[in-house]
């Protein structure tokens, strides 16, 4: 299912809320947070997304929000050159250790934002982004960034939950999007996702767009790839 969101919800557009601050994080976004994010986001209608996702990343990779690592079991070693895991968490990476053990995938973890990503310009073949794009205060600098470290011919592959098109369903998401920013770290339920990447310069050449299995706010998910247009 292909979908065509409408672009006027500015607020989101531009893909950042000046609401979000940053602060020095407590023992709820330390040590609790992490493990309700691994859980969520290990859930079995999500890592089938994964599974399709990031198999696709070839050569140089950077993923973005590498986090606790729950798309290591999915990359294929053979088509690593080399992968660099971005993450601003150290409480989160440090869950992945379990996880890394068992894969064949060596990562260099980049502790980082990624508005600001220490990489050369034309680094990377390939940038994977999965259920991170929601999180990330500034968006718009994040795929700038992005943009920056693509070699050209380069693929951002993104898989993410988002803006749904039903109407009633995006009036829920708008209402609880200020609790469930609070509550989940930062991230937001309704960002236009194809939008953001499309105003940032990238080109989508494929995107699939449907609800899958969940509670319908935080489930409609967007899967695809794009290039620097």
């Amino acid at each position: 299912m292909e979908t065509t969101l409408n672009k006027s919800d500015v607020f989101y557009e531009s893909g950042r809320s000046d609401k979000v601050r940053k602060v020095s994080p407590g023992f709820y976004e330390k040590y609790v947070l992490p493990r309700i994010i691994h859980f969520v986001c290990g859930l079995t209608p999500m890592m089938k997304q994964r599974e399709k996702t990031v198999p696709k990343a070839t050569g140089r990779v950077l993923e973005i929000g590498i986090g606790s690592g729950l798309n290591l079991p999915f990359y294929d070693p053979d088509r690593i050159k080399h992968l660099w895991g971005l993450d601003p968490s150290t409480e989160m990476w440090a869950l992945s250790k379990k996880t890394r053990k068992k894969v064949g995938v060596e990562v260099e973890f980049i502790n980082s934002e990624a508005e600001n990503i220490p990489l050369d310009d034309h680094s990377a073949d390939t940038v994977l982004i999965t259920y991170a794009l929601c999180t990330i205060p500034d968006v718009s600098a994040a795929l700038a960034e992005i943009r920056r470290v693509l070699k050209p011919g380069g693929r951002i592959l993104f898989c993410e939950h988002g803006a749904a098109p039903d109407e009633n369903i995006y009036r829920w998401q708008n209402r609880l999007n200020p609790v469930w920013q609070k509550l989940g770290g930062g991230c937001q339920l309704n960002r236009r996702v194809p939008i953001l990447l499309e105003q940032s310069g990238l080109s989508i050449q494929q995107v699939d767009a449907s609800y899958i299995p969940g509670w319908k706010p935080v489930s409609f998910n967007y899967r695809g790839m794009a290039t620097v247009g």
